[in-house]
């Protein structure tokens, strides 16, 4: 058995290489069609104009539904190791669920709302995305914390305390170079502005800004490589609990076949 085949940890090694492989694929593209400039464009930038923008949105759909589902296992499998006496770790447990499903849909937002198109909601999309992200990121440190030396080690807490630091430090340096890149481009569409000009006015906070963003999305998907040894020692199944012989919705039918009531099958296992 490969390692990747271990347990459930092919769901964040999924949402790790597919979520990169959107990035790649919109920036190579946008570049090649020369919609944006080589040098560290937005990452959104690289998925406005068609023919990228179309299978960008679709790529990144994706990587929010590997996303949900890997929060969703990281959920139950915190929520198996506890017991019921923790109500700390379950409400934080809990939290860090909402607030992941709710980082999930902001990136459904901006895959679907272009910052050239609707950029309203394109910001609101990006705020969820990265910002509850983050406390997403917090919260699941915290749990790390609470739930060593019993259930792991110091050292995957520090791992991801340092990933959060990064976290934090990508977010405060995008938002100050973006208040001083608008600030200093009055009357601006800044948001339909996709090719800058090395040494115009504001192109130096764009920079920073950009790199700022490339960063922050570096350092999420950092965080879920964390999961990948945890997730080897959790299997998903599936059961089927027939409450009928048939499928049928006339009382006429009759059938007196016995009922397999325990049937079970992995739902998402090293095996398939």
């Amino acid at each position: 058995m490969w390692w990747f085949q271990q347990g459930l940890c092919i769901l964040p090694v999924a949402l790790v290489l597919w979520t990169a492989a959107t990035f790649i694929f919109a920036y190579i593209t946008a570049v090649l069609l020369k919609h944006v400039d080589p040098l560290v464009p937005y990452i959104s930038d690289t998925g406005t104009v068609a023919p990228e923008r179309c299978v960008f949105g679709i790529m990144l759909d994706i990587s929010a539904y590997l996303g949900i589902a890997t929060m969703y296992v990281r959920y139950k499998q915190v929520q198996a190791l506890t017991v019921e006496e923790e109500s700390k770790l379950h409400k934080l447990n809990l939290l860090g669920l909402v607030l992941g499903w709710t980082s999930s849909f902001g990136m459904c937002i901006v895959a679907n709302f272009q910052k050239t198109t609707l950029f309203s909601m394109h910001l609101v999309g990006a705020i969820l995305t990265f910002g509850v992200g983050a406390l997403y990121i917090l919260v699941q440190t915290l749990v790390s914390l609470c739930m060593q030396p019993h259930v792991h080690g110091k050292s995957i807490f520090w791992v991801r305390l340092s990933i959060g630091v990064w976290t934090f430090a990508s977010i405060i340096s995008m938002f100050v170079s973006s208040v001083i890149m608008y600030s200093s481009l009055p009357g601006v569409d800044v948001a339909h502005k996709l090719h800058w000009i090395p040494g115009e006015t504001g192109y130096i906070p764009h920079i920073i800004s950009t790199i700022s963003e490339w960063s922050l999305a570096l350092s999420f998907v950092s965080f879920f490589l964390t999961y990948i040894r945890d997730f080897q020692k959790v299997t998903l199944r599936a059961e089927v609990d027939l409450q009928s012989n048939h499928l049928y919705d006339s009382p006429h039918y009759s059938i007196t076949a016995q009922v397999n009531q325990s049937e079970t099958s992995p739902l998402m296992a090293g095996g398939i």
